[in-house]
């Protein structure tokens, strides 16, 4: 995916992804002028497509908070309806690839104004290494889904994450001591959302040392402000 879109122009992916999550960050934070995912990647550009499918469900994540945004609109559908026709999953996809596809169509069905039938159907995504993974194997899975910890999404894996909860609250003690910041905050906000993350792991200040150890990284921001705003975890 990433080698198609650069392709159409010499901006860097990683660029145009750490915009768009600035963008999300600062509408959850309320903060900046109203959301809308248009008018941050525009219709019609490759790189905008890719950045879409590798933010997932994010992209829309503003518009779980009533209060903070307006219903997206009719640009926004578009801009959501190319990058999932751009960038589906394959016959081959990772269980990764094929659950961020599915939480971003759950997203585009709660959040946008298309009706059912103007969506693809969200693709059947395989959920045994939930239950069969190694725990710093689950830990890397979880933390590259932590879009899908929005609330109301992918229920079905909440449910299934929640019976190891000791297992991701391991993942993100070893994450912090390798100072891979992007796999604390995405675990972390997966403890966030699932219930009896075990008190001792400090999960709280252990959000806030992430993000200010992070270096201002956007894609670890935007994890940890959305495990303070749906979630009141983090400080």
């Amino acid at each position: 995916m990433a080698e198609q879109a650069q392709e159409a122009g010499s901006v860097p992916l990683s660029a145009v992804v750490a915009d768009a999550a600035n963008g999300v960050v600062l509408a959850l934070r309320g903060e900046g002028d109203p959301y809308a995912l248009s008018s941050l990647l525009r219709q019609g550009d490759a790189l905008a497509s890719a950045a879409i499918r590798v933010l997932g469900a994010d992209a829309l994540a503003p518009y779980a908070l009533d209060h903070r945004a307006a219903p997206g609109g009719e640009n926004d559908e578009a801009v959501v309806r190319e990058a999932l026709a751009a960038y589906p999953p394959g016959p081959d996809a990772s269980e990764v690839s094929v659950w961020s596809y599915r939480g971003l169509v759950e997203a585009s069905h709660a959040f946008l104004p298309g009706g059912a039938d103007r969506w693809p159907q969200a693709p059947e995504a395989a959920s045994a290494w939930v239950t069969d993974d190694p725990w710093p194997k689950l830990s890397h899975r979880a933390s590259q889904l932590a879009a899908l910890a929005l609330p109301g999404l992918a229920q079905g894996l909440a449910d299934r994450l929640a019976s190891r909860t000791d297992d991701l609250a391991r993942g993100f003690v070893r994450a912090v001591r390798r100072r891979d910041w992007l796999q604390a905050a995405g675990l972390g906000r997966w403890l966030a959302r699932l219930p009896d993350a075990p008190p001792t792991l400090g999960l709280d200040t252990g959000l806030v040392f992430v993000r200010q150890m992070s270096d201002g990284d956007p894609r670890v921001a935007l994890h940890v402000v959305a495990a303070r705003q749906f979630y009141g975890r983090g400080g």
